[in-house]
């Protein structure tokens, strides 16, 4: 199932997208589908719900992001080996993990930033999670029914930042600042739908990809990662509670422009990002104004 947030008619609301069509399932937000546990039942009434409510034509809404107030946002650093490969690192034995805040969330279609600190825009397609049932101490082998569903996610890197210059020979004695390098405002794009697990059976076996005007600069597949969703999950929640909506971003292929051919994000740049089985989140690039 296919689960959009979107607004209509100056309203904020949840529904399900079915071919060019979305349905209304009476709440006014996935966010709050997600804390009130109530998924698994617009699972079962899926079928009711679409036949019972009038269909409105994608063209005619707004897409939102599928999650907009999540407590947590994780992203994982270099979990696929042809990044890890192309940085000149080496296959870490635990995951990396770093975090992003609701500043950065972008919808479907808004605009990714370049912001007036930055003139090193990075873009890294990405699987991204969405816990459904919140815990603590999940074994992997329970991980993945902890998951509501999928989508397309970008994390969107600012080099010059996260990768000052003279590093690392020059390097502030407390590393590298990620939170900066990460973070910034309109620096997540999340979409452009929440697709959910039963869809999704594996999420080990998604063709991953991005294009910068129609070129293609990343192509790869999920199993490509060193830590599965599965994994992740199981690491994190050994040492922090997740709850509804939390998001993980389980880290991106090679291809990135830091690491090939430096040609960075600019202004009037159109960036579309696609896993099969969820689909392709196309966002436009504007400088800050």
């Amino acid at each position: 199932m296919k689960l959009a947030q979107y607004e209509w008619k100056g309203k904020t609301r949840a529904g399900i997208v079915e071919g060019n069509f979305v349905h209304d399932v009476g709440e006014s937000s996935l966010d709050q589908i997600l804390s009130k546990g109530s998924l698994d039942s617009l699972k079962k009434h899926r079928r009711a719900l679409v036949r019972s409510t009038a269909a409105v034509p994608l063209r005619s809404v707004r897409l939102l992001s599928p999650v907009l107030f999540p407590e947590k946002i994780f992203c994982v650093a270099e979990n696929y080996r042809s990044h890890v490969k192309e940085a000149d690192g080496r296959v870490a034995e635990k995951p990396y993990l770093f975090t992003k805040f609701r500043n950065a969330i972008v919808a479907p279609d808004e605009a990714i930033l370049i912001p007036k600190i930055s003139k090193k825009v990075d873009w890294e397609v990405e699987l991204a999670v969405v816990i459904g049932k919140g815990g603590k101490h999940i074994p992997k082998e329970r991980a993945i029914s902890h998951v509501a569903g999928y989508c397309v996610s970008n994390d969107v890197s600012f080099r010059d930042i996260q990768f000052p210059e003279g590093w690392p020979r020059v390097l502030n004695r407390l590393g590298q600042n990620w939170v900066l390098g990460k973070s910034l405002d309109g620096s997540f794009p999340l979409g452009p739908w929440l697709v959910t697990t039963d869809e999704i059976p594996d999420p080990q076996n998604l063709g991953i990809s991005l294009s910068v005007n129609g070129e293609l600069r990343q192509s790869s597949n999920t199993g490509e990662m060193v830590f599965s969703v599965a994994s992740l999950i199981e690491y994190i929640s050994a040492g922090i509670t997740l709850r509804a909506g939390d998001l993980i971003s389980t880290g991106t292929p090679q291809g990135v422009a830091a690491f090939t051919d430096q040609r960075f994000l600019k202004d009037g740049d159109l960036v579309e990002a696609r896993i099969d089985q969820i689909g392709t989140l196309r966002n436009p690039v504007e400088s800050e104004k």
